[in-house]
Order: structure tokens, then C-alpha cells, then sequence
């Protein structure tokens, strides 16, 4: 398919793409669980702190070598073990000084924590630029990640790339993890205390959660780099958390999200961003970074969520806002045509006073007259000039009506305010009340007939 969209898409792009994608998904798997403990920067801070477990791992595997301890060939072949093992201490390192911390200062987590990996990332900093001249420790790929070449170390004499199998496995162990622990996990991340009822001590999964963080993070370094794989492992679990309320479908969202992030962002790193900057006469570029682009189009993808997610963006808030004015504003409607009735005038009267009160948001009044006209609540005449109450409207104008005049006899007897302002807050309160509240207002007030302006409670029916 993409071979059909891009001309030049090589296998080069299509293993470039599977990289990036298994990375992301082994991040959000993890961040997750970090972003509904309310720990987004501690993913933040693992991700930074590791560096100094990475330098640290590679400066003491160079003293064993400079002391004869180990030979060059076992250097080259454990490197990669020694770098886990580096970030897995500095990983629970950083979680245990900010914990440590915050309690002998007793300060805020998010303080600690500022504190903490900070000053971790800025050791890693001062002795990654410190040794970088001396030994083959390439900044770029560390801490911004060169994805695109990962494809060119491959595994023995076949075509597949080492960054694939090792994000691969980091992505079985995850999810072996947490189908292992899904319940363990879930119970302590929404609840520590029954966790720990339950037998399942919370803090050693919280610990447990840390390491699982750092191996990923460690193993996503060679793809995405250190600073970038701080999106990967934050953004599409936040975008998972706004389309859903269920864990398990939060963890397949993200899942999907992180894919998207891989293949959108290597996409339009080497077709749509070259357009643009071509387009501008920027002519000598031909792509941009695929890691740089993954990040883009992570922060892209969540403010899409967060426009067009089911029940917290923006698009269904301001629909659920319009059907809430809708809903209000034709009640109003039913409570002046009742309140009209009442006063015992022609219908003609009714209606042209009625179409005066109306006049004020055609666009609303429009939405409103014809839901109540759909629900069978209000009428109109064969001209199509006179509305009308039926039964089933002047019954619910008759509940709006007593609610009002209820509340205003509630606050008139409990309330030292002035008589004009009891109609602003029953006014509210009226679209409110069910038939309980009525009865409880109603019985504290001993039945009363009629409202502080001397207007007849109407009775419930």
C-alpha cells in the first residue's frame, strides 16, 4: 500500500516503521499504569535519570577492560547487558530518592522528583560530554535516536534488524507482565490501600512497575533516544485515556495510537515535511528525522483526541452544552405557556405573548419548538401561528411551575435575601428537581398553597 503512496518506499522504510512501531507500543504499555497513578513524570524522570545508568555502565565496563578484568571480545558482547542492568539500578534509584525525600523533607512528590531526576540526568549529561571525546559514545543517538539506521545492524546472517528483536521481546515480556499481573496492578494503581488488604504489597509493585519502565526505556534508547522517548511513553496512553473509561480497552487504544505514531511519523518525515519545506523552495530537503516526527505526531494525534474523543473532547462537551440548553430552554417554553394559561386570556393572547418571550435566540427557539413539537408536548394550530399545550406538556409545566414556586418558598423561609432575587436561583433549581425533592420541599414547608409573590403552587400530579 505505501509502496503505491511513496514511490520510493523501500524495505529500509517498512523496518524503520516496525522499529519505531514496537518501541511505542513497549512504552505505552508501561506508561499506562504511570499516567493512572498520576505519575507521568516519573516516566519522565526514568527516562532521563537511565542516561546516567547507561554512561555508568559503560565507564565501569571500560575500567574492567583497562584493568584486564574483562577482554574487548566480552565488552562488545555483553555491552548491551551491562546498559540494562545500569538503567534497571538508576531506575530504582531515582523512585527511591524521590521517595526518600519527600519524606525527610517532607515535601511534595512532584518536588522530590524534580530534584531528583534532574540532578540524575545532569551527572549523565556532564559525564556522557565528559568521556564523549575519548570513547565511541555517539550523543546524537543516545539522547535524539537515529531510527532510520537501526536497520543496518541486523541479527547474524539474516535480514532483521537487532533494534526489532530487542523491542520485540521487551514488548512479549511486557505484555507476558501484565497479563501475569493485571490484576495485582490494577488493584494497586486505583487502590494501594486494599492492595495491600489483599496481600498484594503495592510498594513492590510500584518497584516492580519502575524496572519494568526502565528496561523499556533502555531498549527504546537505541530507537527513539532518551529525550523522545519520553512522548512515546506518556502520549498514547493519554490519548487512550480520553477515548475510554475501560482499562483493558485504554491498553488496546494505546496500543493502536503508538502503531499510528510510528507510521504516520516516519511517513511524513520522508514525504509530507520534505513537501512542505520544497514547496517553500527549501529544494536540498529531502527528509527530516523519523524519531522528530514521531513526536510531532504524537503532541497531532492527542490534540485530535481531545477534539473528537467520545465523552471528554471538545466536540462532545460542546454538544452535551447544547443539548443541556436545548433541554432548559424548551422547559422554559413550557413553563411561560402554563404560566400564561393561568392567567386566563384568549388563546390568541397566549400565543402572541408566547412568540414576544420566544424572540430572543431564534437558533435555540428553533432547536427547542420542534423538540417539544417531536415529543407530542406542545401543539400547533392549521395556520401555524398559534402554539398550544397538550396534556403530556402541561403536565410537565406543571412539575417546572411547582419547583419554582417551591424553591422560592424555601428560600424565602431560610434565607434573608431580597425578594427580587428568590426567581434567578429557583429559576435553576426548577430544571433540576425530581418529584422526590418536591415532596421533601413541600413537606418542610408544611404543604404550602401558595409562593412568597402570592402565586398558586399548582398540586403535583
Amino acid at each position: 500500500m505505501f509502496g503505491q503512496l511513496v514511490p520510493d518506499w523501500q524495505m529500509l522504510d517498512t523496518w524503520t516503521v516496525i522499529i519505531a512501531a514496537l518501541a511505542s507500543m513497549s512504552c505505552a504499555l508501561p506508561g499506562n499504569y504511570l499516567l493512572l497513578r498520576r505519575q507521568s513524570m516519573m516516566g519522565d524522570a526514568l527516562s532521563h535519570a537511565v542516561l546516567l545508568g547507561v554512561v555508568g555502565a559503560f565507564l565501569t565496563a571500560q575500567l574492567f577492560q583497562h584493568l584486564g578484568l574483562i577482554s574487548n571480545e566480552t565488552l562488545l558482547s555483553g555491552a548491551r547487558m551491562l546498559y540494562f542492568v545500569g538503567a534497571l539500578v538508576v531506575g530504582l534509584l531515582c523512585s527511591l530518592l524521590t521517595e526518600w525525600i519527600q519524606k525527610l523533607g517532607r515535601v511534595e512528590s512532584s518536588t522530590s522528583l524534580g530534584v531528583v531526576y534532574t540532578s540524575l540526568f545532569a551527572l549523565g549529561l556532564v559525564l556522557l560530554r565528559g568521556v564523549a571525546d575519548n570513547v565511541h559514545i555517539d550523543t546524537r543517538c543516545v539522547l535524539y535516536g537515529v531510527v532510520e539506521l537501526a536497520y543496518w545492524d541486523q541479527w547474524g546472517d539474516t535480514s532483521i534488524p537487532v533494534a526489532a528483536v530487542q523491542n520485540g521481546l521487551v514488548l512479549g515480556l511486557n505484555l507476558i507482565l501484565l497479563f501475569l499481573f493485571y490484576k495485582e496492578l490494577t488493584i494497586s494503581t486505583f487502590d494501594p490501600a486494599l492492595a495491600d488488604v489483599l496481600g498484594f504489597r503495592s510498594r513492590l509493585i510500584h518497584y516492580g512497575l519502575m524496572c519494568s519502565t526502565a528496561m523499556t526505556l533502555i531498549v527504546a534508547f537505541e530507537s527513539v533516544g532518551s529525550i523522545l522517548v519520553v512522548a512515546m511513553l506518556i502520549a498514547p496512553s493519554a490519548s487512550a485515556y480520553l477515548m475510554t473509561t475501560q482499562l483493558h480497552r485504554m491498553i488496546f487504544i494505546s496500543l493502536g495510537v503508538a502503531f499510528l505514531t510510528a507510521l504516520l511519523g516516519h511517513y511524513s518525515a520522508i514525504t509530507v515535511v520534505p513537501m512542505m519545506f520544497q514547496s517553500l523552495g527549501y529544494t536540498e530537503v529531502k527528509g527530516v528525522s523519523t524519531s522528530g516526527m514521531m513526536a510531532v505526531m504524537s503532541l497531532l494525534l492527542f490534540s485530535l483526541v481531545t477534539i473528537v474523543a467520545p465523552r471528554y473532547g471538545l466536540i462532545s462537551k460542546w454538544l452535551a452544552q447544547w443539548r443541556l440548553a436545548i433541554r432548559i430552554h424548551a422547559e422554559d417554553l413550557l413553563g411561560i405557556l402554563y404560566r400564561l394559561e393561568e392567567t386566563d386570556v384568549s388563546s390568541a393572547e397566549v400565543s402572541r405573548l408566547f412568540q414576544l418571550a420566544v424572540n430572543e435566540d431564534r437558533i435555540v427557539n428553533w432547536f427547542s419548538l420542534r423538540a417539544l413539537l417531536k415529543k407530542g408536548q406542545l401543539r400547533l394550530n392549521a395556520a401555524e401561528t398559534e402554539y398550544a399545550l397538550t396534556e403530556s406538556g402541561r403536565v410537565v409545566g406543571r412539575r417546572l411551575v411547582r419547583s419554582h414556586r417551591l424553591w422560592e418558598s424555601y428560600v424565602a423561609r431560610h434565607f434573608a435575601v431580597a425578594e427580587d432575587q428568590y426567581h434567578e436561583s429557583a429559576h435553576r433549581a426548577e430544571h433540576f428537581m425530581d418529584a422526590a425533592a418536591r415532596s421533601k420541599l413541600a413537606s418542610e414547608l408544611d404543604q404550602p398553597e401558595d409562593d412568597p409573590h402570592g402565586s398558586s403552587i399548582p398540586e403535583e400530579r
